[in-house]
């Protein structure tokens, strides 16, 4: 897919955390729109795609003059109280443009220097391992959220073909532990796995969510199943994976490989 780049100045980057990040005192987008166009992202039946008039994954907007805005609007924020943000909450702040546009990378360096009560980063890019200098001097304030929705390519290919391999996800979270830098697996939404998945990630990360698109699409489902996505699993054999139940396979399989202080369930893992 061909994506068209904008380039518009912001009014405002922090944002009220709101519905299921109303555990944020703040949400921070460095795009509007993303590139690695899932099929099952709730952003498509949010008004900022609705309204688009463009497919959802086909244009990314760039924002400029970031890191000077940041840098009013978090000193601002600091001196009303707690500062903990979520970023990013309708993008991914690691998509490809990322690696020449930078506005990620800015926004970090502003933190850096003038850092909130707590970070985190979710994304499914590998490309994050560029940051692991600032991301260290942040400490224990960030935590890296890393997407890892099944451990079968075949599926990621399927359900998001646009979006990272799953092995190059796995080798980030090796490079962030290394790093000493506090990261967790998101395996959501839950996508076909096997059994061996909670194996692959035990050596990697001691934190692990779980989250599905009825418990973590801010609609109890409903935006999702505005969407083609139950086909898309009729299509591959796998509809019993479609189903409010699923998840609860995946939580038992993890909880015989990993502490059950360690797993964590829809909402309560994205939490500061």
């Amino acid at each position: 897919m061909k994506h068209a780049v904008y380039y518009k100045t912001p009014k405002t980057l922090l944002n009220k955390g709101t519905g299921f990040l109303n555990g944020y005192s703040h949400t921070l987008n460095p795009y509007t729109g993303c590139a690695f166009a899932c099929s099952y992202c709730y952003v498509r039946q949010m008004p900022v795609s609705i309204f688009r008039n463009q497919e959802w994954g086909s244009w990314v907007d760039i924002k400029l003059e970031s890191a000077d805005i940041l840098q009013k609007e978090l000193k601002r924020a600091k001196s009303k109280g707690p500062v903990t943000i979520f970023m990013s909450s309708s993008t991914d702040p690691y998509q490809p443009v990322e690696a020449k546009e930078m506005v990620t990378r800015t926004l970090l360096e502003v933190m850096v220097g003038e850092p909130p009560d707590f970070l985190l980063v979710q994304t499914r890019s590998p490309l994050v391992r560029r940051d692991i200098d600032l991301l260290q001097q942040l400490g224990d304030r960030v935590r890296v959220s890393m997407t890892v929705e099944t451990d079968r390519e075949e599926m990621r290919k399927h359900f998001t073909p646009s979006a990272p391999p799953i092995q190059a996800r796995l080798k980030t979270l090796a490079l962030l532990r290394d790093a000493g830098i506090p990261t967790q697996a998101a395996i959501a939404p839950v996508l076909p796995s096997t059994e061996a998945f909670p194996q692959i990630l035990r050596p990697l990360v001691d934190r692990v969510c779980i989250d599905d698109y009825f418990m973590g699409d801010g609609s109890g489902g409903k935006r999702t199943k505005r969407l083609p996505i139950q086909t898309l699993y009729e299509e591959l054999g796998e509809q019993e994976w479609y189903d409010p139940t699923a998840y609860q396979v995946v939580y038992d399989r993890f909880n015989r490989a990993f502490p059950e202080e360690q797993l964590f369930v829809s909402q309560q893992g994205f939490e500061p």
